[in-house]
């Protein structure tokens, strides 16, 4: 995730303030440091950190903690709340009918954002289309044709024209029915005059709502001049930050958002078109401070168990908690997990278990995890029914045959077992339980008591590694 260092440095850090009922000034320093040092490797502009971290500091050294609030979560609110403030509100973006335009450079991802935002939308309630005017790029028409048809929403392009404003007028009239229209444009490598005068032109003609700059995260301090130049031909209100899922530092869209004075408006996390978020600054910097992120956890949550549940008719996850607890009902939220996105963005938004749990496993930890996943999975594809329905009445000589036809061995068949065991067990101590119960537990989460240890053991999630 983006500046994922000063998270992990920052935890680590805060760590060693536990127990402290005052601070010292060098406890305060070395806070200030990490930040600085996390940011500036993140390339975020110099002016913006020493603005930050001399506003923390000050704040840390004048202000005293609330009665019954440690030193160490009492810098940890400011560390929060200034972090909020630098990274801003989120872009204004009503449901209801309008235009937006994208622009940026070749490769910064503009095309798969359109599909993404209108894949978005769409879940929201609204009908968008995609408007393709990239008349530059080889391939740009069939890309955004096919990313629209992943996304199920209108499409307008025309791959024998070769005027993008003309494309821009003809698209807003072919899709009139549509509430929302994105409007895609032509990148190039560099800020080139003929880019500009493109843009504006276009700009001009379909009159947007609202302006996005799409950044890849990765994109550093060439991020500021981007800006300037986006924001001097036809201003800017948002920005789109792409690519998140990889290893970006993710520092130069901050960079773009302050020279612009605008906001951000999503955030792309991976390569489907459903891999996108609403930026959320509580949410972001909670997540990155490793106090994990319930509302877009219970967004993923609802949207896979919807998508799981649409692929069979027969499963209803509610019968989990009424009832005995299948391998059937184990497949299907292995399913539903997956439907969630990567394994290490859901964990980065459960109270507990993203954070300081997720720096002390190995790096690997989370594709180790979806890979036992996918074994097991395999592995109850070669089940009977009965034997998916009454996993405890499984012999050894099942056992063996399970194994063979899965191309695994019985080590692993026997592991799959324990796990269901496991979360049987888990799942026995949830039924009865009552509204305060579940909320004691999560606050019991949030404070890292432990996180989602019940669910499994093994040392990792789900006790699958």
């Amino acid at each position: 995730m983006v500046l994922d260092d000063l998270g992990s440095s920052l935890r680590g850090t805060l760590d060693d303030l536990r127990g402290k009922s005052r601070l010292e000034e060098d406890d305060i320093q070395e806070v200030v440091k990490q930040i600085q040092r996390s940011l500036l490797e993140a390339d975020v502009e110099v002016d913006l950190v020493m603005e930050l971290s001399d506003s923390i500091k000050g704040r840390a050294l004048d202000e005293e903690p609330p009665g019954g609030t440690s030193a160490r979560d009492h810098v940890l609110k400011i560390v929060y709340e200034e972090l909020v403030e630098l990274v801003g509100d989120s872009t204004e973006l009503p449901l209801e009918s309008q235009t937006i335009l994208l622009a940026g450079l070749q490769g910064s991802g503009k095309t798969t954002t359109a599909a993404k935002m209108a894949w978005w939308f769409a879940k929201k309630g609204l009908r968008p289309a995609i408007i393709q005017t990239d008349t530059f790029r080889p391939g740009a028409y069939d890309q955004a044709k096919q990313m629209a048809g992943n996304a199920e929403v209108d499409f307008y392009g025309d791959p024998d024209a070769d005027d993008p404003v003309q494309i821009a007028r003809d698209g807003l009239e072919a899709t009139e029915q549509a509430e929302v229209h994105i409007v895609d444009t032509a990148g190039r490598h560099a800020l080139e005059e003929e880019l500009i005068a493109e843009i504006e032109e276009i700009d001009s003609v379909v009159d947007p709502d609202t302006r996005l700059l799409v950044l890849d995260a990765a994109i550093g301090q060439g991020a500021k001049e981007q800006a300037q130049r986006f924001e001097e031909a036809i201003g800017v209100e948002g920005v789109a930050i792409t690519k998140l899922d990889g290893t970006a530092k993710g520092g130069g869209a901050l960079t773009a958002v302050n020279e612009t004075d605008s906001s951000i408006a999503f955030l792309g996390t991976g390569e489907t078109v459903q891999d996108i978020e609403r930026f959320e600054p509580n949410s972001f910097i909670s997540r990155l401070l490793g106090m994990g992120d319930l509302k877009q956890l219970s967004e993923r949550v609802e949207r896979a168990m919807e998508e799981t549940g649409a692929e069979d008719d027969d499963w209803n996850p509610e019968s989990i908690l009424e009832g005995s607890f299948t391998l059937k009902d184990m497949q299907k939220q292995m399913e539903a997990m997956n439907n969630m996105g990567p394994l290490d963005q859901v964990m980065d938004m459960i109270p507990g278990m993203g954070g300081g749990m997720m720096d002390q496993l190995p790096d690997d930890a989370m594709d180790v995890t979806q890979e036992r996943m996918r074994e097991f999975n395999v592995i109850m594809d070669s089940m009977t029914d009965g034997e998916l329905e009454e996993p405890r009445s499984i012999s050894a000589s099942q056992v063996e045959r399970i194994a063979r036809g899965s191309g695994t061995n019985t080590e692993r068949v026997n592991e799959l077992l324990e796990q269901h065991k496991m979360m049987d067990r888990t799942l026995n101590q949830f039924q009865g339980m009552g509204d305060g119960d579940m909320e004691r537990m999560m606050k019991k989460m949030q404070d890292g008591e432990g996180g989602l240890g019940g669910l499994g053991g093994g040392g990792g999630p789900g006790g699958m590694m």
